[in-house]
């Protein structure tokens, strides 16, 4: 167990929670000096409407916006490029980014290019931006990546086929604008694999070995609002106080992780989805549970705890009943969620797994995970999980 005394920093941006919190957007743009907003979404949501209120609320304080959304739903290298070209072209002093973590972080990484004047590429790995972004508001349009408040942003590498991990305190964004009402238009394959995201997150943080009381709370308490809400929101899309539950999981889970880093999920999930352009919440959710196999005897204690939080019945049970207990435990939320399928199934090949494998041994998400992987190990559980 860790000291408490131990130096640990918890960074996150000034949030508002609730209903109508993404009306805000004028009054707060107003307050940064913002003159003209390059305004940073998808396809998708511009045409659910999403955006429209954000539209709305700059008039009203009279200030020009550009709109950015050729965004797909892994964004690229080129997208930011192109999406700072935009920004410099326009003349902008100020970002909006409207959306899931898509164009959030596309948004984020649009903001370090404009200010460095660099290639995307040149910020991959931790704290390599020099200058900061210009000041970025977030409003989250799903319950899940948590960009809001994190300092990540995740950015495929179309050329070498893999997701880079950008992580720094410039990427914070200066406010989020977290909206549950947002999230009433998400479909349930989207509602479920946003929701195995936060439960990554969330598990991977508290075991994190960059962990701390503080960042601990947090997970903990996303860890139970995922299990208790995740099947009931799936089954009632429409129920605004379990959509609200959800958000509220992924901020603690985005504080959380954004503080004490991830591990080998997201490390296997970022060259997973880089490699075949999958969801990354699916992708989690196909790992999760063989992650947490090959970690558990290096935190025992905390996979308890995490049991616990899930719902899940361990008293009087040994270490070895309550690792197979909290392995089914996830297993059988999965089979509730219709996420009864494998690797296989989305097309990985045996002989994708070492290059797989070579690329999540080099992903940032690593070094944080409690047991140190070889190459041998990853393609283990790749196969494990094919």
């Amino acid at each position: 167990m860790e000291s408490v005394l131990e130096l640990r920093k918890f960074v996150a941006p000034e949030f508002i929670f609730g209903s109508g919190a993404r009306l805000l957007v004028g009054r707060y743009a107003k307050n940064f000096g913002a003159r003209k907003v390059l305004i940073v979404t998808d396809p998708d949501i511009r045409g659910s409407g999403l955006v429209n209120p954000v539209f709305d609320a700059l008039k009203d304080e009279k200030i020009d916006y550009e709109i950015y959304s050729d965004i797909k739903s892994n964004p690229t290298a080129l997208q930011v490029m192109e999406g700072a070209k935009v920004y410099l072209n326009e003349n902008c002093n100020f970002i909006v980014a409207v959306g899931g973590g898509s164009p959030m972080d596309c948004a984020k990484a649009i903001g370090i290019v404009s200010s460095n004047k660099k290639e995307v590429n040149e910020f991959e790995g931790v704290d390599k931006v020099q200058i900061p972004s210009p000041p970025l508001i977030c409003i989250p349009t799903t319950a899940g990546s948590a960009a809001d408040v994190s300092q990540f942003a995740i950015i495929t590498d179309s050329r070498r086929k893999l997701k880079m991990a950008i992580v720094s305190k410039t990427v914070v964004p200066d406010v989020a604008l977290i909206d549950p009402e947002t999230t009433l238009t998400m479909d349930r394959s989207l509602t479920i694999n946003t929701g195995f995201d936060v439960l990554s997150h969330a598990v991977e943080a508290f075991v994190s070995n960059a962990s701390s009381p503080i960042t601990d709370l947090h997970a903990l308490e996303a860890i139970k609002l995922v299990a208790s809400n995740l099947i009931p929101v799936s089954n009632d899309l429409g129920n605004i106080d379990l959509r609200a539950k959800m958000m509220l999981s992924s901020l603690n889970a985005g504080l959380a992780f954004s503080n004490a880093s991830l591990g080998l999920v997201h490390a296997m999930a970022h060259s997973l989805g880089g490699f075949l352009d999958l969801p990354h919440g699916e992708c989690n959710a196909l790992l999760l549970d063989h992650v947490m196999g090959f970690n558990f005897d290096e935190e025992s204690k905390k996979y308890k705890e995490i049991a616990r939080a899930l719902g899940l019945e361990i008293d009087g049970m040994n270490d070895e009943e309550i690792k197979i207990t909290l392995i089914n435990g996830i297993r059988d939320l999965k089979a509730e969620a219709d996420v009864n399928y494998s690797l296989k199934d989305v097309g990985v090949t045996a002989s994708d797994i070492p290059e797989l494998a070579g690329k999540a041994m080099n992903d940032a998400c690593i070094i944080t995970n409690p047991r140190r992987p070889t190459q041998k190990d990853v393609e283990e559980i790749f196969k494990n999980a094919l």
